[in-house]
């Protein structure tokens, strides 16, 4: 018999073996069980040719109505031209240089499976040189039927395949490997399946390669993506157990501390949200275990200030708080921001301080020796409650005395390894809590940060400005683009300020990191912030105060642009993404993002997040020369039609290819999200949430259970797993 670990050298020849494992990366018979196929098709519903496109890779069930050899006009030789029809009307031709010998197989009125990629030659569609498996000569269309039905029972698999392994090659190899399969233990525990109505896999893995019927078919891809869902599922409920068990430190409340004093001198109301989450935040880190929290929430919605309450009250209780930030820009924002919002209490042991406050300190790797040596020894004695910093927090030399809280912002910028190194430096597992403004779909909240608890700050703050997205399309409209300056000059007379966002800064091609778009014609490069500033001081902006930002300049060169721009002493700031998150300057009330089709929609819209975030409305324009009815354009629509990040979020995901949500990237391996949707199967993904946490609760280790975990352990390997945490 057949098992998943049998190398294809032992089912099938050597040299078709050999084929799918260079082609395909299929080496053993589970990844050539597992692997799906794509579509089907239904057997007698011949392809309707009207519906191909130019440059889609195709198979097609057809018939010969006409074949010629002619000579060919350029170079020696002869090309065999054939015409197949599938009785809807539409030809396609298929082409075969000096292979006139095919014409005596490809016989006027033979049917067969045609498979290649649709060309156009003038103006008739083509399929260039195709592979092609023919039905049997003279058939009856029962006996086609019968013929097909043997081939791949009653609906056609179309397999992912690649130019030297055609799909049909693919299904000749799963109907060899079906004879001897022996299908491997039942992952999905007994009363699971027969609770949620699940077909075994032995039944799913057959009937998903040769369907019975559609009911059949439904069932077994349902049963597989159970599999797909309940592997992730329980290896997030086991983290969650695992984090529930550490041993960590209560850190409760004060009634009579810095917390206390610091929300009876906020000038402003907290939102319903902002209470809400911070009640849960406090309950969790008054517990002995440590606080795994993901807290989501709009730009400006007032994440910082939930973080700063929860590390007055790890202070309050004796304890060292981290805020851990992306870029020496964003901490150095936060240490002003935070440092604003505690006022004295942030001062303690200073003249103007509150000597039962605390002090606050920056860590960054632009700090001078002697300025260095000071604030790690506040960190190293505890003098310094609170820490903002980047990575540089997690040098060796930077010891702290008692850390009790990391809060992490923008956790897709950091790594598990750079967040395990930061709690490394607690004696015991800290609290942590993860911020992230990037909205997150909930079944992408349930399966990749499903070990973390989430909450979600859903209110904008009182005085918050709504901002208003216009599309700018420079090619079909310039005119709409001289109007977007003569907008920002207007702004700016008004005593306003603006931001141009670019997507690379020009200093050579490493610094083009725009994504490709939808696989349309080559274009220029994008535009750069050392190309743009020029033209915008010498001729569309003159006379404005402008200055540029971008992650390459020296540290004190960009805390000083900043500075200058946050005081107002500069109207228009042109930058990269550098500003995306974090930047807080009230004043700056339009924003123009030049190609903006070269960003994703959630980058987009973070960066719009930047303006109106004082009491002036904000306006966001998308410069683009994406055409109208490209995929491109559509993203852009979509984000100007919205501020609802979650719809955004949705929208966003739906262009990414969701296997890479599970980190197929991280081990160049195939994907392990081969038939699950997060955006479709929200309902069943909850379904198999609910069930693996009943059963890690039960049996945590999955001793009872050892083809689940020999199954878990195979779809979320260590390499998905800290996937997994990273997000």
């Amino acid at each position: 018999m057949t098992t998943t670990d049998t190398p294809l050298t032992k089912v099938l020849g050597a040299k078709t073996a050999k084929a799918l494992a260079e082609h395909l990366e299929l080496d053993t018979a589970g990844d050539l069980i597992y692997h799906f196929p794509r579509r089907y098709d239904q057997r007698g519903e011949h392809t309707d040719l009207r519906r191909l496109e130019v440059g889609e890779q195709v198979t097609v069930l057809a018939q010969v109505q006409g074949i010629g050899v002619k000579p060919m006009r350029q170079r020696s030789g002869n090309l065999l031209e054939v015409t197949i029809g599938d009785g809807s009307g539409a030809t396609l031709t298929c082409t075969f240089f000096n292979q006139a010998w095919r014409e005596r197989e490809l016989t006027r009125g033979r049917w067969g499976l045609f498979a290649g990629k649709v060309t156009d030659f003038r103006g008739k569609r083509q399929l260039n040189s195709p592979n092609y498996q023919l039905l049997k000569a003279d058939a009856t269309q029962d006996e086609a039927a019968e013929e097909i039905e043997e081939f791949a029972g009653a609906l056609i698999p179309v397999y992912p395949a690649a130019q030297a392994v055609a799909t049909w090659t693919i299904a000749k190899c799963v109907r060899t490997l079906l004879d001897t399969f022996e299908p491997p233990a039942d992952p999905i525990p007994r009363s699971v399946r027969a609770g949620r109505n699940l077909v075994g896999i032995g039944t799913a893995l057959r009937e998903i390669h040769r369907p019975s019927s559609e009911a059949a078919l439904y069932s077994a891809k349902h049963r597989l993506k159970w599999d797909e869902a309940f592997a992730v599922q329980v290896t997030l409920a086991q983290r969650r157990t695992r984090a529930a068990a550490a041993p960590g430190t209560a850190r409760p409340r004060r009634d009579d501390g810095m917390l206390a004093k610091f929300d009876a001198s906020l000038p402003y109301e907290l939102t319903e949200g902002q209470r809400t989450v911070g009640e849960e935040i406090a309950d969790d880190l008054a517990r002995a275990h440590p606080m795994h929290r993901l807290l989501q929430g709009e730009v400006g919605s007032g994440k910082t200030l939930v973080s700063v309450r929860a590390m007055l009250q790890v202070v309050d209780a004796g304890g060292q708080a981290a805020l851990l930030a992306p870029t020496e820009v964003l901490a150095t924002q936060h240490f002003r921001g935070i440092g604003a919002q505690l006022g004295a209490l942030g001062r303690a042991g200073e003249l103007d301080g509150d000597h039962s406050g605390t002090q606050l300190t920056l860590v960054t790797g632009s700090l001078g020796a002697a300025a260095r040596r000071a604030a790690l020894a506040k960190v190293a004695d505890g003098t310094a409650g609170i820490v903002v910093g980047t990575h540089a927090l997690l040098y060796e030399g930077v010891d702290f005395k008692d850390l009790g809280l990391i809060v992490v912002d923008e956790q897709h910028r950091f790594g598990v390894e750079q967040r395990d190194a930061l709690r490394a430096k607690a004696a015991r597992p800290p609290h942590v809590l993860v911020m992230t403004a990037t909205p997150i779909p909930r079944t992408v909240a349930m399966t990749v940060y499903g070990d973390l608890e989430t909450s979600v700050l859903s209110q904008l703050p009182r005085g918050r400005s709504p901002i208003a997205s216009h599309v700018v399309p420079a090619l079909e409209k310039p005119a709409y683009l001289d109007r977007a300056w003569k907008r920002v000059r207007e702004e700016v007379q008004a005593g306003h300020q603006a931001y141009v966002v670019c997507p690379r800064i020009g200093e050579g091609p490493e610094d083009d990191s725009s994504p490709p778009s939808d696989n349309e014609p080559a274009r220029r490069p994008p535009l750069a912030v050392t190309e743009v500033l020029p033209a915008l001081q010498q001729e569309y902006l003159k006379g404005l105060r402008i200055e540029m930002l971008h992650g390459k300049m020296p540290p004190d060169e960009k805390d000083a642009v900043m500075r200058r721009f946050a005081a107002g002493d500069v109207d228009v700031l042109v930058a990269t993404t550098v500003i995306e998150v974090g930047v807080d300057v009230p004043n700056s009330t339009v924003m123009i993002i030049m190609d903006a089709d070269r960003f994703g929609v959630s980058q987009l819209h973070q960066l719009r997040g930047r303006v109106g975030r004082g009491s002036a409305p904000g306006i966001c324009l998308l410069h683009t020369e994406a055409v109208e009815g490209s995929a491109a354009r559509e993203r852009l629509d979509a984000v100007a039609s919205t501020t609802d990040g979650f719809k955004l979020s949705e929208i966003d995901l739906e262009q990414r290819r969701e296997g890479d949500v599970l980190g197929a990237s991280q081990s160049g391996k195939h994907s392990h999200l081969r038939l699950l949707s997060l955006l479709r199967d929200e309902k069943l993904i909850k379904e198999a949430r609910a069930e693996a946490a009943t059963l890690v609760a039960e049996d945590p280790d999955l001793t009872t259970h050892p083809a689940l975990a020999a199954s878990v352990a195979a779809l979320v390997d260590e390499d998905r797993a800290e996937y997994l945490e990273k997000g």
